[in-house]
């Protein structure tokens, strides 16, 4: 009696395995993902080249995906290596590529007095979220995302997003520099300070939100410096062709979308003279939200548990 008991258990857990894997497998992706990439592909935004490689289409598990995505080794016309190699699709691709060119490249110019020669990001990865076990599919899942952790110079330094941010002087300026820049280009940028996630990296996606709104946050008060007139089109080729990129997992946070915040408005302040104090970068997030503290206060950094896999 006990064995017909637990076979019929089984045969029911089955049932509803498969059930459960048939709903996974046809959840469909908005419509607008694959619009945007063809309209990017027919633009021809993305260039085939010996550090762009075009991969086979990406369909699956669920909605995760892209039509046509990219392996890319480096970006801006292969002056800047990445760490590790990226999966991404069109539009993020050529909107990456853009940033590194007229923002992050002429920010290290300016406040570092060198130029960036490599960047350590995550790129795709099929998950909810913030990695959780529920919830809505992440931008990295349809390669529409990137988190970005550190950056590489070429007079060999490098400088990670959660050191630098309530680092020095130079560095503050620097993540400060592409973290606004980088509001004008993506459709969200969190940094440290947004919230729990974000405390070691970057995050750029290019998302669509409800009404057309844009999530830039922190709110922090800067003066960005970049001008039109620093931007330099890349001279040279630095990375090798073909070059071994040792591959690695996207192991990077997301976030959770929080209700409509006020947009990260730059707020004009000059910025003080060499070798002074930065007194007016501080944090300032945006009020009101629940959990977030009160205008003015300075967060100290927030170091979650690191579970393998979420960050």
């Amino acid at each position: 009696m006990k064995s017909r008991l637990v076979s019929k258990s089984l045969a029911v857990l089955i049932l509803l395995g498969i059930a459960g894997c048939g709903l996974f497998r046809f959840e469909q992706r908005a419509p607008w993902r694959d619009q945007a990439e063809r309209e990017c592909l027919s633009a021809g935004a993305v260039k085939i080249n010996s550090y762009i490689e075009q991969a086979r289409e990406i369909d699956g598990p669920g909605s995760c995906g892209m039509l046509r995505p990219f392996r890319i080794s480096a970006l801006a016309e292969g002056s800047v290596g990445l760490k590790s190699r990226a999966v991404l699709a069109c539009p993020m691709v050529s909107v990456l590529d853009q940033w590194l060119i007229e923002v992050v490249q002429p920010a290290a110019r300016l406040y570092l007095g060198t130029e960036l020669a490599e960047v350590n990001l995550g790129s795709y990865s099929c998950r909810n979220v913030n990695n959780q076990w529920s919830g809505n599919k992440s931008e990295h899942s349809y390669g529409n995302a990137v988190d970005v952790m550190s950056f590489k110079f070429e007079d060999g330094r490098t400088l990670t997003v959660e050191r630098g941010w309530r680092g020095a002087s130079a560095d503050q300026n620097f993540l400060r520099e592409v973290f606004v820049g980088g509001c004008r280009m993506f459709s969200t940028v969190l940094a440290p300070g947004s919230d729990m996630f974000h405390y070691n990296h970057l995050h750029l996606d290019l998302g669509r939100h409800s009404g057309g709104r844009q999530i830039c946050k922190p709110v922090i008060k800067f003066e960005p410096r970049v001008t039109p007139a620093m931007i330099r089109a890349p001279m040279s080729l630095k990375v090798p062709q073909k070059r071994a990129i040792q591959e690695e997992e996207d192991n990077s946070g997301e976030f959770a979308e929080p209700p409509a915040p006020n947009r990260g408005v730059v707020q004009s302040t000059p910025l003080p003279p060499a070798g002074q104090p930065m007194g007016g970068n501080e944090l300032r997030n945006s009020p009101p939200m629940t959990g977030v503290p009160a205008p003015n206060a300075v967060m100290p950094p927030v170091r979650p548990p690191r579970l393998g896999g979420l960050y």
